[in-house]
């Protein structure tokens, strides 16, 4: 059974879509390799990112039943949902003020174990008794004729 464990952070300071742009780059990815690239992605928010991910790797090596090898952890889910939003007013010209809007974003990375693969002898001979008969209807495959040369040409003409 694979181990699955999960780390979130919230009220994060940024946009859950400038978030979401650099959880694109994760998603998927073994934890390792995603670190790397948390670790030179040029974004803010990537290093509010790595927390939450090393935070989910402790979490997964803290639960019962894991293997203990951190190397078949991956990146199964990472999202960015949107926080509450803090309201503020800017000074305009000639009196009239312009809303700021602050916004947060919670954060989540979700890592599971890669299932050990099992590697199976093949079933029967190989070779070409396994080929597939022909569909009923099928009309059979016609050689290609050689490409004529000049010289063969003027022989048959």
């Amino acid at each position: 059974m694979a181990i699955e464990a999960h780390a979130t952070a919230k009220y994060i300071r940024t946009s859950a879509q400038k978030a979401g742009l650099v959880l694109d780059l994760i998603r998927g990815r073994d934890v390792n390799h995603a670190l790397a690239t948390l670790r030179f992605a040029r974004k803010g928010v990537a290093r509010d990112i790595e927390k939450v991910l090393r935070s989910a790797i402790a979490n997964a090596q803290n639960k019962d039943g894991f293997s203990g090898d951190v190397d078949r952890l991956f990146v199964a889910a990472c999202y960015a949902n949107q926080g509450p939003s803090q309201k503020r007013i800017r000074p305009a010209p000639m009196g009239r003020a312009f809303r700021v809007v602050k916004r947060t974003a919670h954060l989540t990375v979700r890592v599971a174990e890669r299932p050990q693969k099992v590697v199976a002898a093949p079933a029967g001979p190989v070779g070409e008794d396994t080929k597939r008969p022909p569909r009923k209807g099928a009309a059979p495959k016609k050689k290609a004729a050689a490409p004529k040369t000049r010289a063969a040409k003027k022989a048959t003409a």
